[in-house]
């Protein structure tokens, strides 16, 4: 190749490279300006949620979805808005308090990039916190059957990348979950739902969906093996078999009103005095037990399930108060 030749070459190349950033989007001072793909961006540029995009203005968090900071969006489309504003009474967005619509908006986000195939069925933390704690809302994932939330709001389309994270479209809005919805979404309870509802005199479902005083509850939930088992133990073939009187003393004692009790609030040998009248004791080690009144001892294997109502302690066996 020639001298000659070799300076057509790089005048091409610089023709070429002149084309380029001519046909690119440029500022007053000429630099390149790369057209963004943000969390903001593709809920304002597709219609059908236009409903979000509104929500996320009056709320202030169009500017933190629009940094670059990387969030988790569970994306309610406009029919999922209509349905919860119809739901709750609301004729429109404008009637929503601004603090409530926040925190509900902050329910359906995660800091970082979560993808549909890194969610497991359990629970997660949300970026709401509601009226009984100052912690971080609780989400229940369940993954049985696609990626179910709250057993309220179902993933329809995953792993929608954007410059700042990932949208998962969901067909509801996700609300500020009582103790009752974790009970009922999560199948671990299914036993502990049907002794709640098991007679029409019983209002442990209303009162554990009271936000107001009684409110806020700690609630120390068996599950469907603790049930079993003390089925067993009690010599009883089914729930239908335990006297009414006794089962609601029973779901009463697993119950503390007026306070959210989390994990961290605990101490060794704590007396906790319960909806039903009778204390059981706390005891700290390698694991948080529960001595109830009748010296039988319960294992917590899950704690700090936070609701906005109150908090959710798991516990692999029922306890019992006095006889």
């Amino acid at each position: 190749m020639n001298f000659i030749s070799t300076i057509s070459k790089f005048a091409l190349l610089a023709i070429l490279a002149t084309g380029f950033v001519a046909c690119s989007d440029d500022d007053e001072a000429g630099d390149i300006i790369v057209p963004s793909n943000s969390i903001v961006d593709f809920v304002a540029d597709n219609d059908d949620y236009s409903s979000l995009a509104a929500a996320l203005e009056v709320a202030g968090l169009t500017a933190s979805l629009d940094g670059n900071a990387n969030y988790t969006v569970f994306a309610p489309n406009n029919a999922a808005f209509n349905a919860f504003l119809s739901a709750n009474g609301f004729d429109s967005l404008d009637d929503v308090p601004e603090d409530l619509l926040r925190e509900v908006l902050l329910n359906h986000l995660q800091s970082g990039e979560i993808m549909a195939s890194d969610l497991s069925t359990g629970y997660i933390s949300s970026m709401a916190t509601g009226m009984a704690s100052e912690d971080p809302l609780s989400l229940y994932i369940n993954t049985e059957d696609g990626v179910m939330i709250n057993g309220m709001a179902e993933v329809t389309n995953a792993d929608i990348e954007v410059d700042n994270g990932v949208i998962h479209a969901v067909d509801a809005v996700i609300g500020l979950p009582s103790i009752v919805d974790f009970a009922t979404a999560d199948p671990t309870f299914e036993i502990l739902v049907q002794a709640l509802t098991r007679e029409d005199e019983f209002t442990f479902v209303e009162t554990l969906q009271m936000t107001e005083d009684p409110a806020p509850f700690t609630v120390f939930a068996p599950t469907n093996d603790a049930f079993v088992a003390l089925l067993e133990e009690l010599e009883l073939s089914g729930l239908g078999d335990i006297p009414t009187e006794t089962l609601s003393a029973v779901l009463r004692y697993h119950v503390v009103a007026g306070a959210n009790v989390r994990s961290g609030d605990l101490s060794d040998d704590m007396m906790v005095e319960t909806l039903h009248g009778d204390s059981f004791t706390v005891n700290l080690g390698d694991a948080v037990t529960i001595t109830d009144a009748r010296d039988r001892t319960a294992t917590v294997i899950a704690a700090d399930v936070q609701a906005n109502n109150g908090v959710i302690h798991v516990l692999d066996t029922v306890i019992l108060p006095a006889e």
